[in-house]
């Protein structure tokens, strides 16, 4: 009971790292979670999925708030979103389903490597922007890409933004345009494998107020502040120039991904 009063202030970060950058915000709180869970009375067995599904859930409403503040400044690419979208469900609930079937005390260390490589990508500024294109990407390939997209983030417990945006960086999108597009598409991806999560069948104990692998005290604690911060942090990302904010959040995943690694 002590830990609650933490998942509101995860909230607060995840907010203002979605609508900001577009990524982030379920890489914090799925590291946050895995460390924090088991005082909660998750078992250590099942923590890591725990924290995955919980991260998910609440990206589905700090998705939506973050959506709409960039739907309404018109800078979601919807012939993209409409391309990604079919392919990242299907990857989601597929990877949902081998997450609980397979996954072992490793995907700790997948969720710590993918902390590094989301690390290395913003120190390096990777990939650079490609030449502007007057026309939203489009075609088969971004349905083959919205598949891998939607399989890695059930995985990792995120909306996918750390792919989905410098992808469409380097197609040429603006970069407020990749962000609010990747917002949209990540409502749709955690949605996916939230539920697909919620419904497995969870055969270790929970704590009260779980729903399969969904810790909900976790997934609505965290989206009570997330929601509100999710506008604010698409303000400025409509304003602000990003590389400060970008380097400060590599750092911090870097130590938390040390900070898994350790606890393994």
């Amino acid at each position: 009971m002590a830990a609650w009063w933490i998942y509101p202030v995860l909230g607060i970060a995840a907010g203002l790292l979605s609508g900001l950058l577009g990524i982030g915000g379920g890489l914090l709180l799925v590291g946050a979670l895995i460390l924090l869970l088991p005082a909660q009375g998750v078992p250590e067995a099942i923590v890591v999925p725990v924290a995955l599904a919980s991260s998910l859930a609440s990206i589905v409403l700090t998705g939506l708030s973050s959506a709409y503040a960039h739907h309404r400044r018109d800078a979601v690419l919807w012939p993209t979103v409409l391309w990604l979208v079919p392919g990242m469900l299907l990857g989601a609930v597929v990877a949902g389903f081998g997450v609980v079937q397979w996954a072992g005390p490793g995907l700790r260390w997948v969720v710590a490597g993918y902390c590094v490589l989301v690390a290395l990508q913003l120190l390096a500024n990777w990939p650079r922007a490609g030449a502007a294109g007057s026309k939203a990407p489009v075609g088969l390939r971004w349905g083959f890409a919205g598949v891998v997209i939607g399989a890695v983030s059930a995985v990792v417990g995120i909306g996918g933004g750390s792919m989905t945006v410098p992808a469409l960086i380097w197609r040429g999108v603006e970069a407020v345009k990749a962000v609010a597009t990747s917002a949209v598409c990540g409502v749709f991806i955690a949605l996916a494998a939230a539920l697909t999560y919620s419904q497995l069948h969870n055969p270790h104990p929970m704590p009260e107020y779980s729903v399969g692998y969904v810790y909900l005290p976790a997934a609505l604690g965290v989206a009570l502040t997330s929601v509100l911060c999710a506008p604010l942090g698409a303000r400025w990302a409509h304003q602000l120039p990003a590389p400060v904010l970008k380097r400060l959040f590599a750092t911090f995943l870097l130590l938390m991904a040390l900070s898994l690694m350790w606890k393994s």
